[in-house]
């Protein structure tokens, strides 16, 4: 029941007054047993959910930081089939929370969508993050997921005008997932001038769905301000900065978490 999974995530999360918290780690990096272990460590920090990147060697949608995890992870020969892998060893692991692939759409097509969608399912993931695929292309995957039980997030830009938010959240499951910058991923020291409203404006058009915020979100106080307006919010370069070339990364990731949950 993953898209369950997912809206019971959100409505615990709001009952305990909080954003629900998203940390992304992409799998095999800086290697496949590495990747467990940081994964594990957010798990018990307080994620509430998380973003499971799949490498990729044209990862348009990101900045310096994931663009150089991609490709330590791909010269460790980390493949599509390899990360389903490793999501099914988190499950075996004992990862209960929600699991989010994100995927860029040549490795998935090239992969098969119908497999790329049963295969993650069996694994234990909930959904798919897919940044290239606009929502109008997206109908064959859309029922894919639907079959399967499995969520499929669309994205709003601060550029999206009101027709193609209304497009993103009538294709959205799972949640809509707001860019809260123009450009790519990487950690900002301030959040965007007008991400309040811009929030609001799609929370107006989402008709429930959980609006969730990424793109910069570095800080604590990043965290505790979107979810004052946000159902959710995602972390991803800051993490990775401060986790990948630790000593002990899982430790690192592990407080780096702790913190962005207040804890």
């Amino acid at each position: 029941m993953s898209i369950i999974h997912i809206q019971s995530t959100f409505d615990r999360a709001k009952a305990a007054g909080r954003p629900a918290l998203m940390p992304y780690w992409p799998l095999g990096f800086p290697d496949a047993e590495t990747s467990l272990h940081v994964i594990q460590a957010i798990t018990r920090a307080g994620a509430d959910m998380l973003e499971l990147g799949i490498p990729f060697s044209d990862p348009l949608a990101d900045g310096p930081v994931i663009q150089h995890a991609s490709q330590v992870a791909l010269e460790q020969g980390i493949t599509v089939h390899r990360c389903i892998e490793l999501a099914a060893t988190l499950r075996a692991r004992g990862v209960a929370i929600p699991m989010l692939a994100m995927g860029y759409l040549n490795p998935l097509l090239a992969f098969g969508e119908q497999p790329y969608v049963e295969q993650w399912q069996r694994a234990g993931a909930d959904g798919f993050i897919v940044p290239d695929l606009p929502p109008e292309e997206s109908n064959h995957l859309s029922t894919l997921c639907a079959s399967n039980d499995m969520a499929l997030v669309q994205f709003v830009a601060p550029t999206s005008t009101d027709p193609r938010i209304e497009l993103a959240v009538s294709h959205a499951t799972g949640f809509v997932y707001v860019v809260a910058v123009t450009g790519v991923t990487g950690a900002r020291d301030q959040l965007a001038a007008g991400l309040r409203e811009h929030v609001e404006r799609v929370k107006a058009k989402a008709h429930g769905k959980p609006v969730v915020v990424g793109f910069g979100i570095s800080k604590p106080e990043h965290v505790r301000e979107v979810g004052r307006y946000a159902d959710g919010v995602i972390c991803a370069s800051a993490l990775i900065r401060a986790a990948g070339n630790a000593p002990d990364p899982a430790q690192a990731a592990y407080e780096f978490v702790q913190k962005l949950r207040g804890q």
